[in-house]
């Protein structure tokens, strides 16, 4: 999971997203620095914290991966503000190593294919529109919840009928540099391990 600072864009704020919603019908509470931005039904969408470089030390700008040490001072800090939200976020990787264990046809797309794709603690079907996709291939996976660098946020979807959980990714879409122009996904060779963390 990824908050996100940019003081030069935003100002010194930490912005904490926790679901989609519309922003038509968002909503605010504050308490103290701490902005809570709710949706339909009270929904808490996420959490804007105002003075952030006094209460935390942020060394990088963007999207910055939440960690424990970092969620362990936000914590604190909602106590302090006596706003006893329960801040059980996912922490576990998003961008993963994957191996193609099937590619199999789409039955309404020629164009697509559906993977079996093994991420180390489960297997998940993805569907993709990559022409070099193929099985015995390590990949990246953005799992569901990831942010892309483009900010598109991976969810549950279903691509022509055909559930898909997650999205195998290309040199662009993970913003590498010199990623080739032609559409394809990223193909890790075998120093790779199923499961563990990809780091861009």
């Amino acid at each position: 999971m990824n908050v996100f600072y940019n003081p030069n864009g935003i100002g010194d704020v930490l912005l904490i997203p926790v679901k989609d919603g519309n922003r038509y019908e968002w909503t605010y509470e504050t308490k103290g620095d701490i902005v809570r931005v709710l949706g339909e039904n009270q929904e808490v969408l996420g959490y804007n914290i105002f003075d952030a470089s006094n209460k935390f030390e942020l060394a990088e700008t963007g999207a910055i991966k939440l960690t424990e040490a970092l969620l362990a001072e936000i914590k604190n800090l909602f106590k302090d503000n006596n706003l006893d939200d329960e801040l059980d976020f996912d922490l576990s990787p998003k961008f993963v190593v994957g191996y193609v264990e099937e590619k199999g046809p789409h039955e309404n797309a020629d164009k697509l294919s559906v993977c079996k794709v093994n991420v180390g603690e489960e297997v998940l079907q993805i569907v993709c529109g990559a022409p070099n996709v193929d099985a015995g291939q390590k990949v990246v996976v953005a799992k569901v919840g990831a942010t892309m660098p483009s900010g598109l946020r991976i969810k549950p979807s279903e691509l022509r009928g055909v559930p898909s959980n997650g999205m195998i990714c290309s040199k662009k879409e993970l913003g590498l540099p010199n990623a080739p122009d032609e559409k394809g996904i990223y193909v890790l060779d075998d120093s790779y391990q199923i499961g563990e963390e990809f780091n861009f």
